[in-house]
C-alpha cells in the first residue's frame, strides 16, 4: 500500500510518499480501508522534532491521527463494510490502518466519509475546551475566540454560539466571512491586535505573546490549547474520548454542525501541506486522501 512516512526528524522533505506491507490487525483489532486523514498543525512539530519528549517517534512513522474509513476485517462490536471515524496514534496517511474498534464510532452520513476525518481531533478539542475546561454554563457568556479560522476554531466558534454564547473572534481577511456564517458577532483581523473589550470566556487556540489574560473579565476564564499562560488560566491537551466524538457526529448529522473543509489532497501532496502550515496560508481542515 502507499503511505507517506517521515524518515527522520527535519523540514518537510523528511516526508516521503512510500510503498509499505499493509498492516496486520492484532488480536481485537480492525483494519481500516482510509477514506481520508487530515492535517493538524501538530504533526509540523512532530515532523521537526519539536515535541520530541512529549511524542517520541518510532521512525519512519506514518502520521495521520484522524481517521475515516470502512472497516474492512472486524473485531469487538465493528463489522466489515462499516464506516468509522475516530483518532488513532498515527497510521491513518495511508491507504490502510490498524485501529482500536473502542477508539472508532459510526461516521456520520450526511457528509463525505472522507470529510469526517475532520472531526477527531480539532472538533474534540473545541467540544472539551468549551465543555469541560471553561467550567462554566456559556448560556449568555461573552466569549472571545483567538485564531477562529483554523480548524479548532471554527468548531469552537459553531458549538459556542449554539451553547448560547455571543461570539467574538480573531481570524483572517480569508476566514472572515466563514467564521462570521458560523455564528461569530463580531471578527477581528488578527493582525490589527486584539479587541479593546473584557470576555467571561477567552479560548486561545494559537501560540501567541499577546497579554490575553487581560481580556478576561473578574471571574471569567481563559483556556488554552497551545501554550500555557500563568493560573489561572488553563492549559489543556485533548483526551481521546469517543464518547464526545461521537455527540460531534450527531450535530453533523443533525445539521447543527458544519465541517470547514478547505481542500482535500493527495497523499503525496502532504510535504507540500506542510510547508503552507509553515507559511501561515492554511485555513480550516485540510483532508488528505490516499487516492487524491
Amino acid at each position: 500500500m502507499k503511505a507517506i512516512r517521515i524518515h527522520s526528524y527535519g523540514d518537510a522533505s523528511v516526508l516521503r510518499l512510500d510503498d509499505i506491507p499493509v498492516p496486520v490487525p492484532a488480536a481485537g483489532q480492525v483494519l481500516v480501508k482510509v477514506a481520508g486523514t487530515s492535517f493538524n498543525p501538530s504533526e509540523v512539530g512532530l515532523r521537526n522534532g519539536w515535541l520530541r519528549g512529549v511524542f517520541e517517534l518510532a521512525l519512519p512513522y506514518t502520521p495521520g491521527w484522524d481517521l475515516a474509513g470502512t472497516v474492512v476485517h472486524g473485531a469487538g462490536n465493528l463489522a466489515a463494510g462499516q464506516a468509522v471515524v475516530g483518532r488513532v496514534d498515527g497510521g491513518a496517511a495511508a491507504e490502510y490502518a490498524v485501529a482500536d474498534p473502542a477508539l472508532l464510532v459510526p461516521a456520520p452520513v450526511s457528509v463525505p466519509l472522507a470529510h469526517a476525518a475532520a472531526l477527531p481531533v480539532a472538533g474534540v478539542t473545541a467540544w472539551q475546551a468549551l465543555f469541560e475546561h471553561t467550567g462554566r454554563d456559556l448560556r449568555g457568556a461573552e466569549l472571545f475566540v483567538n485564531g477562529a479560522g483554523g480548524g479548532i476554531g471554527g468548531f469552537a466558534v459553531q458549538l459556542g454560539r449554539r451553547a448560547g454564547a455571543r461570539v467574538t473572534a480573531t481570524a483572517s481577511a480569508r476566514s472572515a466571512d466563514t467564521v462570521r456564517r458560523f455564528g461569530a458577532a463580531a471578527v477581528h483581523d488578527y493582525s490589527l491586535g486584539l479587541p479593546d473589550a473584557r470576555f467571561d470566556v477567552v479560548l486561545n487556540l494559537v501560540p501567541t505573546g499577546d497579554d490575553l489574560a487581560a481580556l478576561v473579565r473578574p471571574g471569567g476564564v481563559l483556556v488554552s490549547v497551545t501554550n500555557p499562560f500563568p493560573a489561572p488560566a488553563v492549559h489543556f491537551v485533548v483526551r481521546n474520548r469517543p464518547a464526545d466524538l461521537a455527540q460531534l457526529v450527531a450535530l453533523v448529522d443533525g445539521g447543527a454542525l458544519d465541517l470547514d473543509i478547505a481542500g482535500v489532497r493527495g497523499l503525496a501532496e502532504l510535504p507540500a501541506v506542510h510547508l503552507e502550515a509553515e507559511a501561515g496560508t492554511l485555513r480550516g481542515k485540510t483532508i488528505v486522501t490516499p487516492g487524491g
